[in-house]
């Protein structure tokens, strides 16, 4: 039997944070990840070696702002939230990903 693979897909990561951060204002980055599994039923999973580098990547592009805080188990914590540009970002990402998924599917279907 194939092993499964479920790490996200490279160049899809900076979609999802996105997205997550448009739905929740303000999260911290074991959040993000607790999130996106919790929300993808387990298929995907972000390791914390690819999370921490793009949120630091995606805060220098401007997408993102961080802050220091405290999370709900009293632990320092910096949380990030999406900005403007990254909501443009965000709407370029979701684009470019729907066309992918297109092309992917013409290809399947073609037999």
């Amino acid at each position: 039997m194939p092993q499964r693979k479920n790490d996200v897909l490279q160049g899809t990561l900076a979609l999802l944070v996105l997205r997550t951060l448009a739905s929740n204002p303000r999260m911290h980055g074991y959040a993000i990840t607790t999130h996106l599994q919790q929300v993808s039923a387990d298929l995907l999973r972000v390791e914390e070696g690819s999370l921490y580098p793009a949120l630091h990547r995606m805060e220098g592009q401007g997408w993102l702002r961080s802050e220091w805080g405290v999370t709900e188990k009293n632990r320092e914590a910096r949380f990030y939230s999406i900005t403007a540009k990254g909501r443009k970002q965000l709407a370029a990402e979701e684009e470019t990903w729907a066309r992918l998924t297109e092309g992917v599917g013409r290809v399947l279907r073609y037999a």
